[in-house]
């Protein structure tokens, strides 16, 4: 065993260990994901080379916007024909939400479309969580693009706590590249061909509180074109907000959870 540590030290220079570790703790958590996994047949020409996701690399500068729409959106439509396909959701869990852990498991089990990715607020960046959706897409349905998206994160009116000292704002949205760069890139997994705009949905926090959050759902939308998105963000007690919880959780799960979100007495027992 000592012997095989040695090697792998050798081949990996120090940035590379650095890298590796980092992504180690960013997604340590995630334990607790069950996310569904759609096998396509071997003989299924979705797995040769000439289908690619519209993605591209994530890399700086991997991402071409000269490609040409309509090809991607054919690429998009080949890929997810078929009746048995399901529009797949993503569900972003910030692990600085009380209690996040649990959320994987009381998400809905009749719906195997819904992908829960639980990432460490702490130590997480922008581009691990991208190769993360990228890497759960291409699990579900190699070529498939999300529908839905639900943003489970700390936050209030007018700012999402997405990451340790990286708060979205209007203001720095539009100031900082790193945060205008991650939802431009996030923008390239959402659907070309859902006829409906794709919606973000945002739990955890009231971003529409003041007049600051409808310009960062209005600047976010503008990043993101030419994909055609809504961002929804209801009170949880309101008539939308609860159309929203039975979206992508067993309701009365969830109920369960955020009764005893800041109890002690919590046991993961309960939500199995």
């Amino acid at each position: 065993m000592c012997v095989c540590v040695c090697v792998v030290c050798d081949y990996l220079s120090p940035p590379a260990l650095a890298f590796a570790e980092r992504r180690s703790k960013s997604f340590s958590r995630s334990w607790s994901d069950p996310t569904p996994v759609k096998t396509d047949s071997p003989h299924d020409p979705r797995d040769s080379g000439d289908l690619q996701t519209s993605c591209g690399t994530l890399d700086e500068g991997g991402l071409d916007d000269n490609i040409d729409w309509e090809e991607e959106r054919e690429m998009e439509r080949l890929a997810c024909e078929g009746d048995d396909f399901v529009p797949p959701k993503i569900m972003l869990i910030s692990s600085k939400v009380p209690k996040a852990e649990y959320v994987p498991t009381i998400i809905r089990r009749d719906d195997p479309s819904i992908i829960p990715i639980l990432y460490d607020h702490e130590h997480a960046t922008f581009d691990d969580i991208l190769e993360e959706i990228e890497k759960k897409l291409t699990a579900y349905r190699r070529g498939s693009k999300f529908w839905r998206m639900l943003i489970f994160c700390q936050g209030g009116p007018g700012h999402l706590y997405l990451l340790k000292n990286k708060v979205a704002t209007f203001a720095k949205v539009e100031k900082e590249e790193a945060m205008s760069q991650f939802w431009r890139r996030l923008s390239r997994f959402m659907s070309k061909i859902n006829p409906e705009p794709n919606i973000i949905h945002i739990m955890g926090c009231y971003v529409l509180g003041n007049p600051n959050g409808e310009k960062l759902f209005q600047k976010l939308k503008n990043l993101m074109r030419p994909y055609s998105v809504e961002f929804e963000s209801p009170l949880e007690l309101s008539a939308q907000g609860k159309e929203v919880i039975e979206l992508y959780f067993d309701f009365r799960l969830y109920r369960l959870w955020k009764t005893r979100q800041h109890s002690k007495l919590l046991e993961y027992e309960e939500f199995l």
